[in-house]
């Protein structure tokens, strides 16, 4: 049984087991290399964290956004355990059948997690749990109710799986009323097969986007697209319109770090001056806010978006929870 959420700020951990045939991982360029974390925000959270027991997958995987995500009071954290039931080719996370355990406490202490860190934005996700009759959605519907009744003040953005591309489970989980909904179509159109697990198609994430905004169309959506794994920029571009044709509101575009060397190798490291170009281009093409650089992950920064999230409920006042 999973006993606490496992907390992560500023990047979530990718899904998955690897490539086995993979080769040595490239060696990064100056853009690349960062200072570690620092500063009296993270000395304070991290006394605090470890206060309460608590471990941040961040702080173990020495994320470059560390920093920068706390400092502005923005958290992720993880729910549902470590052992994912995909298998993703880009992704260090355990792989297996956690057969149906959950822990009925994990939303209630999740929410304390939260107002231990005094988030004012926080970010939900999760392993896939396809052993799960939902996928898990009533747990983040939990969680989400959780953190509401907790902290009424912070905004919540969640960044869901496929739910096996059930349409009930994606209902139940907008019917929480997130603030943000998130799910990454992670590369193009032409590598998704290469790099995602089967089950996880490029169609079926963008029909999850789309159903997103069916059930509820004041709901602000997010996608995030790894580059450097052998796409081209119109590719990328492609898979921009693709988003925007589901209406999804933001876009964040990083560099694929390969986690291991068994894992998909690094295909190229893509210039700083292509992701603001990815940047303006995202923007002309429509989307209300685009995150593009080399360290920028799907929850980097993620409390930039509180404007959009905002939009959410306009009526819900600060302390009202659901409203």
């Amino acid at each position: 049984m999973v006993s606490s959420p496992t907390i992560k700020t500023g990047a979530e951990a990718h899904r998955g087991t690897g490539n086995p045939r993979g080769r040595a991982r490239m060696r990064k360029p100056e853009w690349l290399k960062i200072r570690p974390a620092a500063g009296d925000r993270v000395t304070e959270l991290r006394h605090k964290l470890r206060d309460l027991g608590l471990y941040t997958v961040c702080e173990e995987a020495r994320c470059p956004n560390i920093g920068e995500c706390w400092q502005e009071g923005t958290a992720t954290v993880m729910i549902m355990g470590g052992l994912c039931t995909r298998g993703c080719r880009f992704c260090s996370v355990k792989t297996g059948n956690p057969q149906g355990a959950l822990d009925p406490a994990e939303p209630a202490h999740t929410a304390d997690v939260v107002a231990a860190m005094n988030a004012r934005y926080v970010v939900v996700t999760s392993v896939d749990r396809d052993d799960l009759e939902d996928s898990g959605a009533g747990h983040f519907a939990a969680t989400i109710e959780a953190i509401r009744t907790r902290t009424p003040e912070t905004l919540v953005e969640v960044l869901i799986g496929d739910f096996a591309g059930k349409a009930s489970s994606l209902r139940t989980l907008v019917d929480a009323q997130p603030d943000m909904l998130a799910h990454n179509i992670e590369t193009v159109r032409r590598l998704s097969r290469r790099v995602r697990d089967v089950r996880a198609t490029y169609d079926q994430s963008l029909e999850v986007l789309a159903r997103a905004k069916a059930f509820d169309p004041a709901l602000p959506t997010k996608s995030s697209i790894m580059v450097g794994l052998g796409e081209t920029e119109d590719e990328v571009l492609e898979s921009m319109d693709d988003l925007r044709a589901q209406g999804v509101d933001a876009l964040t575009v990083g560099q694929y770090l390969q986690p291991t060397p068994k894992h998909l190798k690094v295909e190229n490291f893509v210039k700083p001056e292509t992701f603001k170009y990815y940047e303006h281009m995202g923007l002309l093409k429509g989307f209300k806010y685009v995150a593009s650089g080399p360290l920028v992950r799907s929850s980097y920064k993620a409390g930039s978006f509180h404007k959009l999230a905002e939009m959410r409920r306009p009526n819900r006042n600060k302390g009202e929870g659901n409203g």
